[in-house]
């Protein structure tokens, strides 16, 4: 099923790795709701009421920075303006630093049934240098609060390859967020970005990134312990307890259609991809003017969207090698056997029941061997 995507894009304080737009300014904040309720109307008005979607994100930015009462508002007009699937899964990225037990089950009140923390570590030093607005004991108090508040469905995200970060520092942020009763985690290495302050720090060199093979260390420790604790790795970067995949993640990963609201938000729908205005003061603009606030847009030709199912199937559930004929017109078995032949010689995939899939040791290379597939 399809999906909904709300970018809110305000930050108490932006994180020196993040290049995700969003604003420090409380500025625009009391108008922001009310312009996005309107751009929801306008880019759901031709959505056939019989199309059903299965899952709505709050992303950012920094969600938990909205009130519950903005969230019910949001969610009362996607309820009025499109056709939720009656066990929607409905996620809000929160700042540990940002909620309280009362803003938690107000928030459960007004719909939400799935949580995403930043956490990033429960190394208070870590945090301070990733410019988190939290610390590692308020990490602890939002997640309880959480599952005092009612939530089951909860997903930490941990941050690995810090600057000096040893094997055992790692192992304790694992092991915190499974005492805490986690359902799903998504573990990224950190990655300098163009543009952000840790770009800078490590250009005029004030940081030094960890080597790669200590990156893949890290990672091949992350999958060997989730694994042994009864998580399954359903996409490169994400685990989860059984019956605790992400939805909406799953609508990325597969392929599927989904709307984006909000400033920079990205939505495809049809064949066709859009992005807004990276800016909120032009995308409060273009909405007072009764206008869709896009920056761009582009049709998506079968090429790219070949290109874009490898990528995307291969790094999660694998690709369906029935599926990929029927949408593409040709076998890539067939088309790419010495190469597939000899990534299963070495070890990086599997195929089985008309199924490619990378093993742990073809996680360490995913894109990797996707360019390669796509060449």
């Amino acid at each position: 099923m399809p999906g909904l995507y709300l970018h809110i894009p305000f930050c108490e304080r932006k994180c020196v790795y993040c290049d995700f737009y969003s604003v420090e300014s409380m500025e625009h904040y009391d108008a922001f709701v009310d312009r996005l309720c309107e751009e929801i109307v306008l880019r759901t008005r031709d959505v056939s009421s019989a199309v059903r979607f299965g899952s709505v994100f709050f992303g950012g930015g920094t969600p938990s920075l909205l009130d519950d009462r903005m969230i019910g508002a949001i969610l009362d007009t996607l309820r009025r303006a499109v056709t939720l699937a009656d066990d929607a899964e409905i996620t809000m990225e929160c700042n540990p630093g940002t909620v309280t037990a009362a803003s938690l089950r107000g928030y459960r009140d007004a719909g939400v049934n799935r949580l995403s923390f930043g956490v990033q570590s429960f190394h208070d030093d870590d945090l301070r240098f990733l410019s988190r607005i939290h610390s590692a004991d308020e990490a602890r108090r939002a997640l309880r609060l959480a599952h005092r508040a009612g939530f089951e469905n909860v997903n930490l995200d941990l941050m690995f390859s810090l600057p000096g970060q040893s094997p055992e520092r790692w192992l304790y942020n694992l092991e915190q967020a499974r005492a805490l009763d986690s359902t799903h985690l998504s573990c990224y290495s950190l990655t300098v970005e163009a543009g952000t302050p840790l770009a800078r720090m490590v250009r005029h060199g004030l940081v030094t990134m960890p080597p790669a093979e200590s990156d893949a260390a890290l990672f091949e420790m992350t999958m060997e312990t989730l694994h042994a604790w009864g998580f399954a790795q359903y996409e490169v970067s994400n685990y989860c307890l059984p019956g605790f995949t992400c939805r909406h993640n799953l609508t990325y990963w597969r392929h599927e259609d989904y709307l984006g609201f909000g400033p920079s938000a990205h939505g495809t729908w049809e064949g066709r991809r859009w992005w807004n205005v990276s800016s909120i003061r032009s995308w409060l603009d273009a909405l007072r003017r009764g206008a869709l606030p896009e920056a761009g847009g582009e049709l998506l030709t079968p090429a790219v969207q070949r290109n874009e199912y490898v990528y995307l199937r291969l790094r999660s559930e694998g690709i369906d090698l029935r599926e990929y004929s029927r949408l593409f017109g040709h076998d890539l078995r067939e088309q790419r056997r010495s190469f597939l032949d000899r990534c299963v010689d070495a070890g990086y995939i599997r195929i089985a029941d008309e199924s490619i899939r990378l093993t742990r040791a073809g996680m360490l290379l995913c894109d990797a061997l996707c360019a390669e597939l796509i060449a």
